[in-house]
Parts: structure tokens; sequence; C-alpha cells
């Protein structure tokens, strides 16, 4: 638990880092798509950040032509290192753990996604923090040896417990050109949404994986019942760490212009449900948030620490009432998974003088 002399000490910094605002933390507006270049945008949604509560207001926008969706403007390094600060390190380390920790019945759905296609034999997980993901995914793929890549030190401390077999740290396509042909599977769960260029982060895997090697991906779906439903409260937009929301059909195609086939696309199995819990969290966390704070400019006085127990009083009804829509109204919902999955192959070494015939599907399971 964090002492208050650790809490004023972190204070002490935050306020130093806000002491001119938080326009500094972004950089200027584009005035261009950043997935095809168009220059017909329109503002999607603006957001604070909900998770944390830092102070700043972020924007979405989305391109008219191709539909994708990205934070514009965006944040910049400082505005980066800031907005990630006790998030999944710090202080809030052990909330993310706990999160993460609830999730064995996914990642199981995530590792059998091959079983029709491959068996892996060297798998790297892209983006695997702690490596929850690598952990049940062993005891899927027993003699498959698992990797992970972050640029936090989450990645170390996985190795550290054995939950994977090599940890490499840092940016992903700076990397590429050393782990090249060393894994057959390379993984990328709620990654791509976070980079600054996704493609290149596509490109990077292309590059890594061998012919044959095969890429799982899966991100938010933007154009879910969710999204349109809850706006800015829908728990996957989370700003600010979110900078980019990628309808499936762009996915794809920047999935083909890579060299890599579609198999298959999961909608429904990679769904992480409570769009309505979440969403009321958010919708209360408006109204106070914990006062202990240490980005807030002053100490919690007794009126803080009220506002926030009302919320709380508030939350009894209302999360459970989120709860019960998710249960029951929710799944009647057309399209109502929040995420989607995909799996796509590098084409297999051809014998010189022929070509690949390979036909993609992607059947909506």
């Amino acid at each position: 638990m964090t002492t208050p002399s650790t809490r004023a000490a972190l204070r002490t910094k935050y306020q130093a880092d806000l002491a001119d605002g938080t326009a500094r933390f972004l950089e200027p507006r584009r005035p261009g798509c950043t997935w095809c270049g168009s220059t017909a945008l329109q503002v999607h949604l603006t957001s604070p950040d909900f998770i944390q509560a830092k102070p700043g207001s972020f924007t979405l926008e989305q391109c008219r032509d191709c539909r994708h969706i990205f934070q514009n403007p965006r944040l910049n390094a400082s505005g980066l290192e800031f907005y990630y600060r006790d998030l999944y390190d710090g202080l809030g380390a052990k909330s993310v753990e706990f999160g993460f920790s609830l999730m064995r019945k996914l990642y199981q759905r995530r590792a059998r996604m091959l079983q029709p296609y491959t068996t892996p034999r060297a798998w790297l997980d892209v983006g695997t923090g702690y490596g929850h993901f690598c952990h049940t995914a062993k005891q899927i793929w027993p003699q498959t040896t698992f990797a992970g890549l972050d640029r936090g030190d989450g990645v170390r401390e996985a190795q550290r417990r054995g939950w994977i077999d090599d940890a490499h740290q840092g940016s992903f396509p700076d990397l590429a050109d050393t782990l090249t042909h060393r894994y057959d599977v390379v993984s990328m769960h709620h990654y791509l949404e976070h980079t600054i260029d996704p493609i290149a982060e596509i490109r990077a895997a292309a590059h890594v994986l061998p012919p044959g090697g095969h890429l799982l991906i899966e991100v938010p779906d933007p154009e879910c019942a969710g999204a349109r439903l809850l706006g800015k409260y829908w728990s996957q937009w989370v700003q600010p760490q979110h900078l980019h929301m990628f309808p499936v059909g762009n996915l794809k195609q920047a999935l083909a212009a890579n060299g890599l086939s579609i198999l298959t696309v999961e909608h429904r199995r990679a769904d992480l449900g409570l769009d309505f819990l979440l969403g009321a969290k958010r919708l209360l966390s408006t109204l106070a948030q914990d006062p202990r704070r240490p980005w807030v400019p002053r100490p919690p006085t007794t009126t803080d620490h009220a506002r926030w127990a009302a919320a709380l009083l508030l939350a009894l009804p209302a999360l459970p009432a989120g709860f019960l829509l998710d249960l029951t109204v929710r799944p009647l919902l057309p399209r109502h998974s929040n995420a989607y999955r995909i799996l796509a192959a590098k084409a297999p070494a051809q014998p010189t003088g022929t070509s690949a015939n390979r036909s993609p599907q992607s059947p909506d399971l």
C-alpha cells in the first residue's frame, strides 16, 4: 500500500509536470488521416481520462473516406510517459494485474484459435505486459516456447516468474531485425491500438515471421453496438492510451498489403464483455474519483472524501444494473462483440517457378 509520504512525493513530481498545463503533452493536430492520408476528417468524440482521471481532454477524429479513427492531436513522447505513468506499473500495477488474472478463459480462446491451422514451435507475444497470456497458453501448448516483447519492465518480471522463456524489451520495429525467423507465431493482443505507427508494427511482424508463419491480432471493434450506444462512455475508447481504432476491413487490407493472408476472423469469441457495467463506472467517475490521486494539486479534504463516498454509494445500484444489462440485453444486440480477432498467415516458401494458391477465408464465428 502506498504511504502518505510516498503520495506526497508523487504529488510534488506530478505538479511539476503539470505546471505548464497539458497542452505540451500533445503534438500539433494532423490535417490528414494517419491511415489513408485523406483530409476528410470529422470529430468522432472527445473524452477525459476515465481510467486515472488525470487532467486533459482528448479528441478522436474519424476519416470519412476510410473510416479509420485516431487520436488527433496525438500524445507526444512526453504525453505518453505522463499518461502511462502509474497505469500499468507503480500505483496501478496491482489493480491491472488483478484485472489480467480474471481473463484466463479469454486467453485460452486466443491460444486455441491456432489449433485448426498449426502447432506452434516458438511464439512471440508482442505487448505481453506481465506475461499473463503466455502463462495460460503454455497449458494449451506445453511443447511451445513463449517469448514476450514489451517496452516496460513487466516483460522482465514475466521472465523472472517463469511465465515466458525469453524476454525482449524495447520497440518491436526496432528489434525486428534481431528476431527474424526465430518465431513461427507472433501475437498482438490489444496492442496495435496503443502504437504510434500500427502499419510499421504489422510490417515488423511480417518481417519476423518465416514463410508459413502465423500472426494473431486482437483489437477493440469501433463499429460494435456498444461503441454506438454508449458514446464516450464505451469502455474500449480508453483515452488517452488508445491512439488508433481499426474498422475490421482496414486491418484486413493492411495485412494483405504486407503479404499476409486472412485465415479466419472471430468476433463473438473475442468479446471482452461488460460494456454497460464499465460504461456505468465511467459515468460515475465523472462525479468523484479517489481524492488521494497524486496528480490532484492539493491533499484531499474532508469534503473530497465525502464526495467520493457519495459516488461509491451511487455505484451500489448503478453497477449491478449495468451488469444485468450486460447479461440480458447486450447479447441480443446486433454486433454486440466489443473486439475482434484476426488470424493471418505468411505465404509458405514456394519452389522456383511456382506461385502460391491460397484462398483467404473470414468466417464470423
